[in-house]
């Protein structure tokens, strides 16, 4: 890891090549599950570096920041409200892969954005800015893009699961689901990838800028519609489908009147499963990253638990599909734990260093802040698992689900998958906003 120092000078390299004065009050931002984000000041300006964690963890990703630079470029040029890129990392700045871009006013946090007082006029703009965002086709942009192949996408995210133990039924349901509903092709328009509540910017209403640009590449425009409107990404709105700011009927008859393109509502779905399964497997593939040390941050570990969120938003679309009198099956969790006894419990232990951690909340700021919330979620996991030791790994199952021999046509299945995923979220993340609404669904209680 690189310390502030090393940073600042490599960072002032950078700037003088662009003409611009050395950084001043260079401070890391929170959030960012990918990419570092830092704010700094130039002259009178402000501006935000973006920069990978290691040169080791940019080796597998499609396109390095210089083509995800000129794609900012080239959204903004098509009338997005992207940020404005000024300068490149070099590799004589000795700090890593990245670049600069100038600072946009308004907010990222979605609690902020869902209170302003325009909600639907904020989700208009979101959709004319996607729709200018699918007026980009190849030729605009580097060579080094890529065109995904829908099959080739399913198959890669099948190797990933079986590498990452292959032994998550929900997954493997999502996986066969995918495979026998792919949609065939349609002309490729460049997706942002991660359009979604998070990487957009508000204030008092209004789009302000659209973020974070690395996973971009040229689809199918639904896997983007689908994507900001997944049950993770609405951030406890979920009585608001799209994006946590509305209806998807103005949301998708805003973007019909920008694109003049018609949604198609079953590929709308199929992106929204697909998506999903990309999700479950992106955070599964945190904790592999973190073993291999390419990144050692602590989110990596704690977003890996995320995987349960996943699978019960997986289950909730896939049940849809179900025979009717599966659906009807109800579910029943377990997570009634006897009162412990004796000596201090491991959940008992890290409980009380969550405690003891909360009173340094008010002596820590910034990135540190942020750290120390993470940690305490990390230590209220450890706790909750002490006690509910949820089960949702079989091997056997999810293998034979992914071969085609059992599916969601077989008597209890259906209800086995919803029991052990309300108990498995339960202990990760109590208060991710769908448990509840999946066991009023399920369990026929609030």
């Amino acid at each position: 890891m690189i310390d502030a120092e090393t940073l600042s000078e490599g960072l002032a390299k950078a700037l003088a090549r662009a003409g611009m004065e050395a950084p001043d009050g260079l401070r890391r931002l929170t959030g960012g599950a990918t990419m570092e984000s830092w704010r700094f000041s130039s002259g009178a300006e402000d501006f935000v570096l973006r920069r990978a964690p290691s040169l080791e963890f940019m080796a597998d990703r499609p396109f390095g920041h210089a083509t995800e630079a000129a794609v900012i470029r080239a959204a903004r040029a098509a009338g997005v409200t992207a940020p404005e890129v000024v300068v490149e990392l070099a590799p004589e700045d000795g700090i890593g892969s990245g670049f600069v871009m100038r600072a946009l006013p308004g907010t990222p946090n979605p609690k902020d954005i869902f209170a302003m007082e325009d909600p639907a006029c904020l989700l208009r703009q979101v959709a004319r800015d996607l729709a200018r965002i699918h007026s980009l086709r190849p030729a605009d942009l580097p060579e080094d893009v890529p065109v995904m192949d829908y099959r080739e996408a399913i198959a890669d995210l099948r190797a990933q699961f079986i590498e990452a133990g292959g032994d998550r039924p929900i997954i493997a349901l999502g996986l066969k689901w995918m495979k026998d509903n792919c949609p065939e092709a349609c002309e490729p328009v460049l997706n942002h990838g991660d359009y979604r509540m998070g990487n957009i910017l508000a204030q008092d209403s209004q789009l302000t800028g659209v973020l974070d640009w690395e996973l971009s590449h040229f689809g199918d425009p639904h896997e983007d519609l689908a994507f900001g409107c997944m049950a993770v990404w609405r951030f406890g709105r979920y009585d608001r489908p799209a994006l946590g700011l509305g209806s998807l009927e103005d949301y998708f008859a805003a973007y019909e009147a920008e694109s003049g393109r018609r949604v198609d509502r079953e590929r709308f779905r199929y992106w929204l499963v697909h998506r999903t399964v990309w999700w479950a497997m992106g955070c599964l593939r945190c904790a592999k990253v973190w073993r291999d040390g390419s990144d050692r941050m602590l989110e990596r570990v704690v977003i890996s638990r995320r995987t349960s969120e996943q699978e019960l938003d997986l289950l909730m679309l896939l049940e849809e599909d179900a025979p009717e009198a599966e659906r009807r099956a109800s579910a029943d969790p377990d997570i009634e734990a006897p009162a412990p006894t004796g000596e201090a419990t491991s959940g008992e232990i890290a409980l009380a260093v969550s405690e003891w951690l909360a009173t340094l909340k008010d002596k820590v700021e910034g990135h540190d802040r942020f750290q120390l919330a993470v940690a305490r979620n990390a230590l209220g996991m450890i706790a909750r698992d002490d006690a509910i030791v949820p089960m949702l790994e079989d091997a056997d199952l999810a293998q034979e689900i992914l071969g085609g021999g059992v599916g969601l046509d077989e008597p209890g299945l259906l209800a086995e998958l919803k029991t052990a995923a309300l108990e498995k979220l339960a202990a990760d993340v109590p208060k991710y906003p769908a448990l509840e609404a999946a066991w009023a669904k399920w369990v026929g209680e609030d």
